[in-house]
């Protein structure tokens, strides 16, 4: 059974997780209300969801994308009042009303209302990574000091989380004492494990955004062909659960039933399995610290027959060498690391870069762009626009290298 009813603002609610969380919660009427709903430019299913769920607030980025949308809402005779822009956010993801705030924003575009969250003491549900990698240090002390019950979303740290004996507030203060050795985060491999690496030049946007196991979208889709969304995930591993990047190890795993793995200094070891479903996280997250029906199939080991596990291939996966490079260096790395490598993906969904060159601009970017590590909020988003700008100027170098273009 669910506690008391739980009022929430869903952060990117027409991505993946903003979609499969408004299922879960549809489940139990009168348990979840929504107070907020947000999303970048999808007014259509934004308007949809509102007339399904009737929210107070709808946050669109974009004053135009407002406008519009609050025009359907009208028309629709709801009362839903409709805001824009990073403000709206921020107000939406602190309101009083809303205990429960789900971080579904993809990217560096979901730091600010997350770490917001964060600061006014939320239960945040954690499934914007970037908020970790890029400010970590300053999001888990500005957690420790609200109280905010931070609970992740992303598969294999909600799987890391249910495999440590500890609460949500412990999870990020137990500095190495809960007696385990290493957390071992599993890949599938996405769908060029087996791929030769002389025909990643050839691999399109489509191709990539094919994963073999998840639904996911198309940028969270091409970190995971090239490798990059471990080498985040590992970074955000070693913030949230306070362990050195050496007590992190990544396994490809390529039926993506064991979500990862706990080893205790006693020899056991603990891992949470589960079909590949986002419903799974997040309705863990959504009641913690019970647990509800999340729709989604028990787990037939018969029927799967076999689980595999395989070293990754650095050659093949440069972007998690450099990851786990960025989490050991610390400081400005991880926000160098991110914002190169969000650059270098939409250049390669656009058309501008070949597969195998997301890793070079990243590797690129990284060895060029020096900072001091951030003190400040501000801080990190200069390191982080510079980093953005950097790697632009190095994709056009190379485009213009590439096709004889002069930048």
């Amino acid at each position: 059974m669910i506690g008391p009813s739980r009022c929430l603002t869903i952060l990117g609610s027409t991505g993946t997780i903003g979609v499969n969380t408004l299922r879960v919660i549809a489940a139990y009427p009168g348990k979840f209300t929504v107070y907020a709903l947000t999303a970048n430019r999808n007014t259509a299913l934004l308007a949809r969801q509102c007339r399904e769920f009737s929210p107070r607030y709808a946050v669109m980025m974009d004053a135009q994308d407002a406008s519009d949308l609050q025009k359907q809402l009208k028309t629709a005779g709801l009362a839903t009042e409709v805001l824009y822009g990073q403000e709206a956010l921020v107000a939406v993801a602190t309101a009083p009303e809303a205990d429960t705030v789900m971080a579904a924003i993809v990217g560096g575009a979901g730091l600010v209302p997350t770490l917001a969250a964060a600061s006014a003491g939320k239960k945040v549900l954690l499934a914007n990574k970037e908020s970790l990698v890029m400010a970590g240090d300053l999001f888990m002390d500005a957690a420790r000091q609200s109280g905010a019950a931070i609970l992740p979303i992303d598969s294999e740290h909600n799987a890391v989380f249910q495999c440590l004996p500890m609460n949500a507030q412990a999870c990020f203060e137990h500095k190495g004492t809960a007696g385990f050795e290493k957390i071992v985060l599993t890949a599938s491999g996405g769908p060029f494990r087996n791929l030769p690496v002389a025909q990643f030049p050839q691999v399109t946007p489509a191709q990539a955004c094919s994963h073999p196991n998840w639904v996911m979208g198309r940028k969270i889709s091409v970190d995971s062909a090239t490798l990059v969304n471990k080498g985040l995930e590992l970074i955000e591993a070693s913030y949230l659960f306070a362990v050195p990047p050496s007590q992190i190890e990544v396994v490809i795993h390529p039926q993506s039933i064991i979500h990862s793995l706990v080893y205790y200094r006693d020899g056991s070891v603990l891992a949470q399995l589960g079909n590949p479903d986002m419903r799974t996280p997040i309705a863990y997250g959504l009641a913690w610290p019970e647990r509800i029906n999340a729709g989604v199939d028990l787990l037939d080991l018969v029927r799967i027959g076999q689980l595999e596990f395989q070293a990754p291939d650095l050659v093949r996966f440069p972007g998690l060498a450099l990851g786990r490079s960025a989490a050991e260096a610390r400081g400005a790395s991880p926000i160098v690391f991110n914002a190169a490598n969000e650059v270098a993906v939409a250049a390669f969904l656009a058309g501008q870069l070949s597969f195998e060159q997301i890793p070079a601009i990243i590797a690129d970017t990284l060895d060029r762009a020096l900072f001091p590590g951030p003190g400040t909020l501000s801080d990190v988003l200069q390191i982080d626009a510079t980093s953005r700008a950097l790697s632009t100027e190095l994709i056009v170098k190379t485009v213009g290298k590439s096709s004889g273009i002069q930048p």
